[in-house]
């Protein structure tokens, strides 16, 4: 169990929503952890059991059928689904395109698709990487072209998300190609409008039980009713939720460089080598104590920073950091666990071997971590 007697960005509330993720979890995901990773998909029933429960959108206004409560409730979901060892795409629900729907929708989208995707019969995703264009957004090829009351949507995505069981997909396409960034648009893509065709469940190194897809849009009419935000304004509006979408990554990252920490001092205390435990060896002592100490201080950090976009404060900057250096860690805290494991690590009947698969993605998605680089020196 994820310790949380030294965090101080939740309050006594978030500790009951935390109670009840755990149960609920423990329910209807702990058990059927390896079916969901054999299938590469969690099932509905699933999302709608968690739906039910509360546990999907959680920051979304009463007046639009949600608790209205702050980040950190989406954040509690992504610490305890990550510890549990589970890839289920909830976190881009939560914490990604419902504030896209709610922020930017109108009306009619806002009472269209947030109370479905707050129960769990509406799961979304969001289409920004192509073949040719991952962290560099600009270079988006899909096209919208506009046709009387609709647009015509052509182009093709891929390492989608949510890609399999999404009902809907917030697309990311070019409504004026000869503006570039300001040529670019959000446009909600339904399942079953002609035209819009779901490729092949990827087969990726890790996340297995995260379905993520290749998606194919050839003469796709869609209303101009389903842009989202403002036509030519798409570009902006990512880059406005970049900060929640990089601290969302960063809080995954810190529970699981936890969970791996934990799996390896339960093992190296169980698992004896030259007549004593090896955990009593000097190096693995030395070894844990340093991964103890960074964790400890990443805990701390990503706390400031929950309590910092609570306040909305949280730069893009700041949030970049976060991402970069508990993704970081992450990778650090898994690999050694993995290694301190011995040839037991490089089984799969072992979490660690999962947990070490999952992390590999964690610095590329979300933008590499190269980009966080980038990103982050442009505010020196």
């Amino acid at each position: 169990m994820l310790d949380t007697a030294h965090r101080f960005a939740y309050n006594e509330d978030h500790a009951m929503f935390r109670d009840t993720v755990r149960k609920v979890f423990a329910q209807h995901l702990e058990p059927y952890l390896d079916e969901h990773e054999a299938n590469g998909i969690v099932p509905r029933e699933t999302w709608k059991a968690v739906g039910e429960a509360g546990l999907l959108c959680p920051t979304v206004k009463e007046e639009n059928g949600g608790l209205g409560l702050d980040f950190g409730y989406c954040a509690i979901v992504s610490e305890e689904l990550t510890y549990l060892g589970s890839s289920a795409g909830f976190t881009l629900q939560n914490d990604i395109t419902a504030n896209y729907v709610e922020r930017l929708g109108t009306e009619e989208q806002r009472r269209k698709y947030l109370p479905s995707m707050i129960s769990g019969d509406i799961i979304t995703a969001i289409a920004m990487t192509e073949p040719g264009a991952g962290s560099d957004l600009q270079g988006i090829r899909t096209t919208a072209r506009e046709d009387g009351d609709d647009y015509i949507v052509n182009g093709s995505k891929t390492y989608i998300t949510n890609g399999q069981n999404a009902d809907m997909v917030i697309v990311v396409a070019k409504t004026d190609p000869a503006m570039g960034a300001k040529g670019t648009t959000l446009i909600c893509v339904e399942d079953g409008m002609p035209g819009f065709e779901k490729g092949r469940n990827l087969d990726k190194i890790g996340q297995h039980s995260a379905d993520t897809s290749e998606l194919f849009f050839e003469d796709v009419r869609v209303p101009k009713a389903n842009v989202l935000g403002g036509v030519g304004s798409g570009f902006v509006h990512l880059m406005e939720e970049l900060p929640q979408e990089r601290l969302g990554i960063a809080v995954g990252a810190q529970a699981a460089a936890q969970k791996a920490f934990d799996l390896a001092v339960e093992f190296t205390k169980d698992r004896k080598a030259f007549g004593k435990a090896v955990f009593e060896f000097q190096n693995t002592k030395f070894t844990l104590a340093d991964l103890k100490a960074k964790l400890q201080v990443g805990w701390a950090h990503l706390d400031w920073a929950l309590l910092r976009h609570f306040e909305k404060k949280l730069t893009t900057d700041e949030a970049s950091a976060a991402k970069l250096w508990h993704t970081d860690l992450q990778w650090e805290a898994v690999d050694t666990a993995l290694q301190l494991h011995g040839g037991a690590g490089y089984m799969n009947e072992y979490p660690i071997a999962r947990l070490w698969r999952d992390a590999r993605v964690t610095r590329i998605f979300g933008g590499t971590n190269e980009i966080m680089k980038e990103v982050i020196s442009r505010s020196i």
